[in-house]
């Protein structure tokens, strides 16, 4: 048995003790640092074309001292669960800074070493409380249920092989680089997600260590749907083959909007219930005005009504904010997960069930 098989098990009893944290946002604190351009590119980076500022990833192999001094101020906030700092490092997304398959990997690889070595750190610091690392894989820039050309509703600016192969390359370094999970985050086409879940089951199949799947969607608006149109449940109803050791929701609303959709997936899911809103809606500066007591009271709201197993925070959201919602689930029972009847059920746009 590995280490990271121990390690899982021990994630999978935790999560039936106690409500788990997931870390904060992470924009909004390399924002905070004032970077420039210099330290997106510092050596690594110095001949490429084009802006790279903003780029937060590469601050992996440029600021590596930024990226585990973020971990651990989540960590002392409270995280049992920080990400890797990765969330756009695939090829598709990253083509846009003119960086190839390479830094791809080369990113995902140390943005889970990094993660490792942190919550490693943290756990055998706290051995009462371990930390666990969860690869960033995030939504792209193209999507392939939605055309990319008002006038043609078949045009797509990517195919599904393309979409899988960019997930597989960026799966496959996060394995390797030692997370413990795959978080598949704010999902605003499913038909993308789906990529992404073959190429995690697909590296399974190869003989690459089996790891928790945490599916995280995004409803985008009021309507209580995707980007690409599907309701809460048949969302969920479109991702439950692969098992998933969470399903949820993050970004796009605050706690208060994102209630409803989080209660109905507690409803149906067999598994648990995930949900990290960001910090209330942005104002008309694009700036979070939620303040860490006012998120932490929604969640606690949440909590003890027994709907969610995992929390965390989304834009916006600090360490002052992960602190506060700890300190208020600390003890909370974590909700318990249903036994649903067996029945035949599928999903287009809406979710469909045959008993």
């Amino acid at each position: 048995m590995s280490a990271r098989t121990d390690r899982i098990a021990t994630l999978k009893a935790a999560a039936k003790e106690r409500i788990l944290m997931l870390d904060g946002s992470w924009g909004v604190m390399f924002q905070r640092e004032g970077l420039t351009e210099d330290d997106f590119r510092n050596d690594h980076f110095r001949d490429y074309p084009g802006q790279l500022k903003g780029n937060n990833d590469i601050l992996c192999l440029t600021r590596p001292d930024l990226v585990t001094a973020l971990h651990d101020k989540y960590f002392a906030a409270g995280a049992d669960i920080s990400e890797t700092n990765t969330f756009s490092a695939t090829t598709i997304a990253m083509d846009d800074y003119h960086l190839n398959a390479d830094d791809c990997r080369e990113i995902n690889l140390a943005g889970a070493r990094l993660a490792r070595e942190a919550a490693d750190r943290w756990t055998a610091k706290e051995p009462h409380k371990p930390r666990f690392a969860a690869g960033s894989i995030g939504p792209l820039n193209k999507m392939l249920s939605m055309s990319s050309d008002v006038n043609d509703p078949g045009a797509r600016l990517v195919t599904f092989d393309q979409v899988y192969t960019a997930y597989k390359e960026q799966v496959r370094a996060l394995n390797e680089g030692g997370v413990d999970l795959y978080l598949v985050e704010t999902i605003t086409d499913t038909l993308n997600c789906k990529a992404a879940i073959k190429a995690i089951l697909d590296l399974e199949d190869e003989g690459y260590e089996p790891l928790p799947i945490w599916i995280s969607g995004t409803i985008t608006d009021r309507s209580g749907r995707t980007l690409s149109g599907q309701t809460a449940e048949a969302f969920w109803n479109s991702v439950k083959h692969a098992k998933p050791f969470a399903i949820g929701f993050n970004c796009a609303l605050g706690a208060d909007l994102m209630r409803p959709h989080i209660a109905e997936l507690s409803r149906i899911a067999d598994t648990l219930v995930a949900a990290y809103p960001n910090a209330g809606l942005p104002n008309a500066m694009g700036q979070y005005d939620e303040e860490p007591h006012e998120t932490a009271h929604e969640l606690h709201e949440w909590a003890k009504d027994g709907i969610v197993n995992i929390l965390g925070g989304c834009c916006g959201t600090t360490p002052d904010h992960i602190k506060h919602v700890a300190d208020e689930v600390r003890g909370i029972t974590p909700r318990q997960i249903p036994e649903r009847p067996k029945a035949m059920r599928l999903a287009g746009l809406e979710p469909f069930e045959l008993a």
